[in-house]
């Protein structure tokens, strides 16, 4: 990734895991002749992987595929729903086809077989680092597309509110900012107030233990 000229480089954030002590001192001492790479955490399960990734939002996890507790696919499964952009090298003793095929299916990046080299592990790191950052460019346009879109909808909701519109046009509208889970209420208040005049009760029973859950939180 390249820095502005001037800008101290940004290191990649790594987290090891792996239950055997030798594999992360030797995964650790490879990583550490990487420049642009810091190993951030350890774990020795996929349990404590989890935990520190959600503590210290790695950039790259190598997770060994067979732990205790957890094994390394659960592990990242878990670790994409708290970071996304999380990027992951799996290791593992032997190359078995059906393990490489649900590695890829979650999302795995690389695959290293154990004993590997510095060489294969430099170039296993350029290659989730690129990956990382094409999450990460991606998730910061769907980000503004969903704020661009949530704001044309608030515009079309405040003009629908306004004008006191009750058809099925003003229901979508008002529908689709109450799928936000931080909607404001007083748009939840407006489509049940649609319910009620166009009389569509079952939605309105669903709406209002909607409503109930969220002030309960």
């Amino acid at each position: 990734m390249t820095q502005p000229a001037g800008y101290p480089i940004r290191k990649m954030r790594v987290l090891i895991a792996d239950d055997v002590q030798e594999t992360r001192r030797n995964t650790r001492l490879m990583l550490a002749t990487i420049d642009d790479v810091e190993v951030v955490a350890i774990a020795s399960n996929g349990v404590q992987a989890v935990q520190l990734a959600k503590e210290h939002h790695p950039d790259i996890v190598f997770l060994d595929i067979n732990m205790p507790q957890m094994d390394g696919l659960t592990a990242y499964t878990e670790i994409l729903k708290i970071h996304p952009d999380t990027g992951c090298v799996i290791i593992s003793a032997e190359k078995d086809t059906s393990t490489l095929r649900a590695a890829m299916s979650i999302g795995v990046q690389e695959y290293l077989i154990k004993p590997f080299t510095v060489e294969e592990l430099e170039v296993a790191v350029a290659r989730v680092q690129e990956r990382v950052d094409q999450t990460r460019k991606k998730l910061v346009q769907d980000t503004q597309l969903r704020k661009q879109r949530e704001a044309y909808l608030i515009q079309l909701a405040a003009e629908y509110a306004k004008s006191r519109r009750t058809d099925d046009k003003a229901i979508e509208v008002f529908e689709q900012l109450a799928e936000n889970p931080k909607c404001e209420m007083r748009w939840i208040q407006n489509l049940a107030m649609l319910y009620i005049v166009r009389q569509r009760w079952d939605k309105l029973k669903i709406l209002a233990e909607k409503i109930e859950k969220r002030t309960k939180q």
